[in-house]
């Protein structure tokens, strides 16, 4: 792994306060709440909320979250689950004719994203829904800009988002052809109205109250098969993270549904090697081969715990890592696909600590970039395509059942040392994303680079044949990876066998959003530039 002496943007650093979210007005909005007096809790819902205003390729109502809460005054951490079931109505029969849809009605999940926020809010908050919701208001009733990266996705997506007319009249600016320009304003004053109602009623509207009787109208309406009961029993649950240590540091993760144990597993198989030691190609070697290994218990083991088995004290134990460590050939690359194939993501991260000490890791989704591409009637929610993640196959443990919570890529780490917290991280892309954590985080824990050296250096992603979270799961077998590490590591890859697919620097997947905390108490931000992300900190 190569960490560049110099890097395009200096870290942000401050002692009262730190954010790092993929939006620079989200960031203004944590940080805004943060010295009006609120916690990281009560930043972290402004934080999500106007993500989903501001960045609507990437989450928003319509979709679901994972939050890790680190409580100074106690030392408890909890997740908060908020990720909603698949429809009751959504049977694997329904689409077995054509498979899985992708976009438009019957891509729809539950969402689960604000149940998730107003179980955070009434465990940790202490500011007013109508203070949290003024920032997302506010940007959903007067507009914000449109960046390159929003140009890019909504491209990409086009014809989705021109096939449902209130999207198209807000995302694409009504243009018959193209998308909207650079600096142009986006309005949604639909949503606007909806953030009004949450400010006043809280999260408990969206699912039992007045406003999931207008939502669940809209939904019909998408042709969607989530209905009022779904949103009636979507609950967000309360977890206990799970982790493991890695060289004198505590690392904790989001629990299944969320796949976060898989970044758990590579750090145990990483741990055997010592990677400060190693030449960067063979360091990047023994992380790609120790990604390929944990994806395969990714496929095997990762469902909804309700449901089925996740065998946590197995994968992630002493002896699992090992063998797995021993079989990695240091002089060649395996060629693992995932078995039995049937026949790409789009999601945020943002990150807050307070002045004393209380952090969040959140991340949310809604999916595909845009999500299914349809909002929901005059609600002005922009749905999620998550039924995409399913699979079909008999006796696979993220087959679809009704009421299940479908196995989630999105995970939201954090880091501990002799009992204190000392970072927290992550990143959005789906499939990429536990692999570029694991970069991350062992740039921060391994060679000592500061949280902006950890973002911006050179970074790779693996893909495995029958890989991809989204319908259908494919799978080139590639290593894509950036230019900056120099032509010399990679033809020492490709002698080693991997198969390359160059990108410039800065062009590889997700974006990356991380916090440390240094000794003498100082937040130091480091924000991915491959997105629209800016950290800061007072």
């Amino acid at each position: 792994m190569y960490l560049p002496t110099r890097t395009w943007r200096t870290p942000i650093m401050g002692p009262s306060g730190a954010v790092g979210t993929n939006h620079p007005l989200a960031t203004q909005a944590g940080l805004d709440v943060l010295r009006a007096g609120g916690n990281a809790i009560d930043a972290a819902i402004a934080i999500s909320l106007t993500l989903g205003v501001v960045e609507p390729a990437m989450s928003g109502l319509g979709g679901d979250g994972f939050f890790q809460v680190h409580e100074a005054k106690t030392g408890r951490t909890r997740c908060w689950n908020a990720t909603g079931a698949a429809p009751f109505a959504a049977t694997p029969d329904r689409f077995r004719a054509r498979g899985i849809a992708v976009r438009g009605g019957l891509s729809v999940s539950t969402p689960g994203l604000l149940a998730g926020l107003g179980a955070m809010h009434a465990a940790h908050g202490t500011r007013k829904w109508e203070t949290l919701c003024a920032a997302a208001l506010g940007h959903a009733r007067d507009g914000f800009a449109v960046t390159d990266n929003y140009r890019h996705f909504a491209r990409d997506v086009r014809t989705h988002l021109a096939a449902d007319r209130r999207s198209a009249s807000v995302f694409l600016g009504g243009l018959a052809e193209g998308v909207p320009e650079f600096a142009a304003v986006v309005r949604q004053p639909d949503l606007a109205r909806t953030l009004e109602e949450i400010a006043a009623d809280g999260a408990e509207t969206f699912y039992r109250g007045r406003l999931a009787r207008r939502l669940a109208a809209g939904l019909r309406e998408a042709g969607a098969l989530v209905d009022e009961r779904d949103l009636g029993e979507c609950q967000a649950e309360a977890q206990d993270p799970i982790g493991i240590t890695y060289r004198g540091f505590r690392v904790t993760q989001t629990p299944p549904n969320s796949t976060g144990f898989t970044l758990l597993q590579m750090l145990k198989i990483a741990e055997r090697f010592d990677l400060a030691a190693l030449d960067p190609a063979l360091r990047i070697h023994v992380l790609v081969e120790a990604k390929k290994r944990a994806f395969l218990d990714r496929e095997r083991y990762g469902t909804d715990p309700r449901f089925g088995t996740v065998p946590l004290d197995r994968l992630l134990s002493d002896a699992s890592a090992d063998t797995a460590a021993a079989s990695i050939d240091l002089d060649r690359a395996a060629d693992l696909p995932l078995a039995e194939p049937e026949k790409g993501g789009d999601t945020t991260y943002f990150c807050v600590i307070d002045a004393a000490g209380n952090a969040v890791s959140g991340i949310q989704s809604i999916n595909s970039a845009f999500g299914s591409g349809v909002t929901a009637g005059d609600t002005g929610v922009l749905l999620n395509n998550r039924m995409a993640y399913w699979h079909l196959a008999e006796g696979h443990p993220n087959r679809l059942v009704p009421g299940k919570r479908v196995r989630h890529t999105m995970n939201a780490a954090m880091v501990f040392k002799d009992e204190a917290l000392w970072a927290v991280e992550g990143t959005p892309g789906a499939d990429n994303q536990v692999q570029v954590n694991l970069q991350v985080l062992t740039a921060l824990m391994d060679l000592g680079a500061n949280p902006q050296q950890a973002v911006e250096a050179p970074r790779w992603t693996s893909s495995q044949g029958g890989q991809g979270a989204n319908w259908p799961h494919e799978g080139d077998g590639r290593l894509v990876i950036e230019t900056g590490y120099g032509a010399e590591v990679l033809a020492a890859l490709e002698a080693r066998g991997h198969m390359l697919t160059r990108v410039g620097p800065l062009e590889a997947p997700c974006s990356v959003q991380a916090i440390r905390v240094m000794p003498n108490g100082m937040r130091v931000v480091g924000s991915d530039p491959r997105r629209d992300g800016w950290g800061g900190a007072f």
